[in-house]
């Protein structure tokens, strides 16, 4: 019965953590399409200082789709391991690049299409060797794990690296290393992922009529949550400030998804009964997420489709060999295109004409 209640709640925390994914990824695209339309009635635009987007209806269903999924995804660490939903949150990325490229026309290269394929199928690896956590259903159990000796020694240590990085590291080079802030978030994140579990098993015991607010425990976590979640905010939103978004988005995944990971390992010893498949596979769809990730967001800017492919092999074929490419076969396809123009004007001619010769012609 205890077997089946654990798969009941695991499949639970797999919707609610794909749920999150889909509102906060499409809530991206409400909110843009609010700013757009503003934009284009003449309204000053939220860059510049302006709160017109308050009266626009697209942002409002933005905003709401983003507090879902949030919901959502609050709700899904009280019923699945949190080595399942903080890798699932990559699903947001994947949902906004493809919304965006249907509803804001956006193009999604050959790049960030195999991103996108990479990132489902990292996420399906995950899901399918997913581990069980440790059964903690009551705040007193959550007690003394968090009395763990290595969960306080973990603990300890994120709290100095963090106060190392805040106070002296910061502010001598967190405007040049885009390391810093991000590490400060992912390391914080960790213990908030931690207070959020927490959290979840004090409303299950809420809602089942134990008195859980007499638990000093429950404030304690929400207290931490708050001081966490504020932390973490704040250190995103200078490094989102200073360096460039498709570079922060994918090293703040990879650092704040591992933290997640080794401090849920350590807290609720998820690893200790898996089989060697299954911790290898796990490994194995993070390592795929990543690359997927990467993929999307760094070469997002490069113009590059299926259709261009061919053409670059046969370029690379031609070179191998030491032939251009006939004249006729530059006039069959695009006699004006860039690369039958590099094709039909030889190192020479082009020599010849900033000479001002007229033997090139």
């Amino acid at each position: 019965m205890s077997q089946t209640r654990g798969r009941y709640d695991f499949y639970i925390g797999l919707v609610l953590a794909m749920s999150s994914s889909i509102f906060i990824g499409g809530s991206f695209i409400l909110k843009k399409k609010g700013l757009l339309r503003l934009a284009r009635k003449g309204s000053m635009r939220a860059g510049q200082g302006g709160h017109a987007y308050l009266k626009e209806w697209l942002w409002w269903a933005g905003l709401l789709s983003m507090g879902a999924g949030e919901v959502a995804n609050f709700a899904a660490y009280a019923f699945a391991p949190a080595t399942l939903v903080t890798p699932l949150g990559a699903l947001s990325v994947l949902v906004s690049a493809i919304l965006s490229s249907y509803f804001l026309n956006e193009k999604l290269n050959l790049h960030g299409k195999i991103g996108c394929l990479l990132s489902i199928l990292g996420s399906t690896v995950m899901v399918i060797h997913a581990p069980q956590e440790e059964e903690v259903e009551t705040l007193n159990e959550m007690s003394h794990k968090l009395g763990d000796p290595g969960f306080v020694v973990f603990a300890t240590l994120v709290v100095i690296v963090s106060l190392i990085l805040i106070f002296v590291v910061g502010p001598r080079h967190g405007q040049t290393n885009i390391l810093v802030y991000i590490t400060i978030c992912s390391v914080i994140g960790a213990l908030s992922v931690s207070c959020v579990k927490g959290l979840g098993i004090t409303i299950k015991e809420l809602f089942a009529g134990k008195p859980v607010l007499k638990h000093p425990l429950s404030w304690i976590l929400l207290l931490s949550l708050i001081v966490c979640v504020s932390t973490q905010i704040n250190y995103l939103n200078r490094a989102l400030d200073i360096f460039n978004t498709s570079i922060v988005t994918p090293i703040y995944y990879v650092f704040f998804t591992t933290s997640v990971l080794t401090c849920s390992a350590i807290l609720f010893k998820e690893w200790q009964h898996m089989a060697a498949d299954d911790i290898i596979g796990t490994f194995s769809g993070f390592l795929t997420i990543i690359v997927g990730i990467f993929l999307l967001h760094a070469f997002k800017d490069v113009s590059f489709t299926l259709a261009n492919l061919p053409v670059s092999l046969r370029k690379e074929e031609r070179a191998a060999n030491g032939t251009l490419l006939s004249t006729y076969d530059c006039f069959k396809h695009d006699e004006e295109s860039p690369t039958c123009v590099g094709e039909m004007q030889s190192p020479e001619s082009l020599a010849a004409r900033r000479n001002g010769s007229l033997a090139a012609f």
